[in-house]
């Protein structure tokens, strides 16, 4: 964590809209506010959701046994959420979101390329979203599901285009709720089940704990291509220490709660939970009124992990577009134009998708964003030590120029030396044998091109800087 910590003059005011008038631009040191806690609050409660229970009770429906089951899936969890919280740091370092900064390494126009592709994803995480909590919401206000997909899409769009503040308020609140809903599930499942059974049935493999490990770490990887979007208006000398701790151990706790009741539910329920998770979950209330209550619980948890989604598609969106136009902020019109078309083609995708085929199309996307990732944190925390000419990213001719050759030739090598030990639906790698099957590329891709990026820096023609250079404020 010894990328440049700014020494600035940070006055602590604090910009009281409710609404968010920035986009992809730099956040003024005078705007900067808030506290690294709010990140624990925010992915804590983005994180005690129905997918991640889903998520988790795979490690057994594919065959794991509990005790392995949830160490795998706590190994997976630290070490993506080490990774995803390094990126977290870069916020307010930057002040700037997440892919804009991928300029930096593939130029101007060269960012477009891991844009249009995270792009692509987060509209298949939202839609896989709107899935689930369209058939929560439809059960709670007694709708059909596709309607209840459609109500719960206009409620992420007002929620994104309010933005930053907005998100970490809902933050908050999910926390809370998380805690008692899922505090409810917990005690219950104690209280109605003798699960002395599920603890004594252990049989260690190596292919069923890796499948584990990769469950969770490839979770967590998932956020960092908009992770210090939501950390970028803190200050810029905020402490690393306590912006990492806050990221990390609020995510890991989130997600480990929720596959941990998605292990301990699938375990008990055997076949009568996969295709019915939703169902599942709610049944375990002892009333139709608690069922209610669950269900508005399952609404809640992914309004907020869903307008994560949809924000940081939007915001992707708009840095994408922005790069052609040499822009470097949206208007208010542009900015919900941009969030209604996301959400809409994800709530498309959602009444008319199979569900497992967008399972399985999401995931095969993240073998895409584990080489940007090496590269961006390699770049941040070994080469450039968190200095950037911020009016430079938005320059063609500028100090990054259109396209960085060097840096897209490192990242097609990372993506291609992934493919053999990728097993996925979509593709099934050659070398997968040599680890029970299962698929590790996400591991072997970040480190080999983190090495590959550090090696070219021979070729690097960006120069060097003695410090970042900002915007006038």
């Amino acid at each position: 964590m010894s990328a440049e910590s700014p020494a600035v003059d940070y006055s602590g005011r604090e910009n009281q809209r409710l609404s968010e008038t920035r986009s992809i631009d730099y956040i003024p040191l005078r705007e900067r506010h808030g506290h690294p806690f709010s990140q624990f609050t925010l992915w804590f409660g983005g994180n005690l959701q129905i997918t991640a229970i889903v998520t988790g009770a795979l490690a057994v429906v594919l065959g794991g046994d509990v005790v392995w089951s949830l160490v795998g899936l706590l190994v997976g969890q630290i070490i993506g959420a080490a990774i995803m919280s390094l990126h977290a740091i870069q916020g307010p370092r930057l002040g700037l979101p997440q892919m804009i900064t991928s300029r930096m390494q593939f130029g101007v126009y060269g960012a477009v390329i891991p844009l249009v592709l995270v792009c692509i994803m987060y509209v298949g995480f939202s839609a896989s979203g709107t899935v689930l909590a369209g058939q929560a919401l439809a059960k709670l206000i007694n709708v059909s599901n596709a309607t209840g997909m459609v109500l719960f899409s206009a409620i992420i769009v007002v929620i994104a285009v309010l933005g930053y503040r907005v998100i970490h308020k809902l933050g908050k609140v999910a926390s809370v709720i998380g805690v008692l809903a899922f505090a409810y599930l917990f005690i219950t499942l104690l209280s109605t089940h003798d699960l002395s059974a599920v603890w004594q049935n252990q049989h260690f493999t190596i292919a069923n704990f890796l499948l584990a490990v990769s469950l969770s770490s490839s979770w967590q990887i998932a956020f960092c291509p908009y992770v210090s979007d939501y950390s970028r208006y803190l200050p810029a000398n905020v402490s690393a220490n306590k912006l990492f701790s806050s990221v990390f151990f609020g995510t890991v706790l989130g997600t480990q709660a929720s596959m941990t009741l998605g292990v301990i539910v699938a375990a008990i329920a055997g076949k009568a939970f996969s295709g019915n998770e939703v169902g599942y979950i709610v049944g375990l209330g002892s009333s139709a009124t608690m069922a209610m209550v669950i269900y508005f619980a399952i609404c809640f948890g992914k309004i907020t992990f869903t307008t994560l989604n949809a924000y940081g598609s939007f915001m992707s969106l708009t840095t994408l577009v922005s790069g052609f136009r040499q822009q470097t902020s949206l208007s208010r019109g542009g900015r919900i134009l941009f969030v209604v078309l996301m959400v809409t083609i994800a709530c498309i995708i959602a009444l008319i998708s199979e569900p497992a085929f967008l399972k399985s199309f999401t995931h095969f996307l993240l073998a895409f964003f584990v080489p940007w990732s090496a590269i961006s944190l390699t770049d941040f925390y070994l080469i450039t030590k968190g200095r950037v000419d911020i009016p430079a990213l938005s320059q063609p001719d500028g100090r990054y120029g259109r396209w960085n050759w060097v840096g897209i030739v490192v990242y097609c090598l990372g993506v291609w030396v992934q493919l053999p030990f990728i097993d996925n639906p979509l593709h099934h790698g050659s070398l997968t044998w040599i680890f029970a099957g299962n698929d590790v590329s996400w591991i072997i891709g970040w480190f080999v091109t983190a090495l590959m990026w550090l090696a070219a820096r021979r070729w690097d023609r960006r120069g060097t800087l003695e410090r970042s250079i900002h915007p006038a404020e």
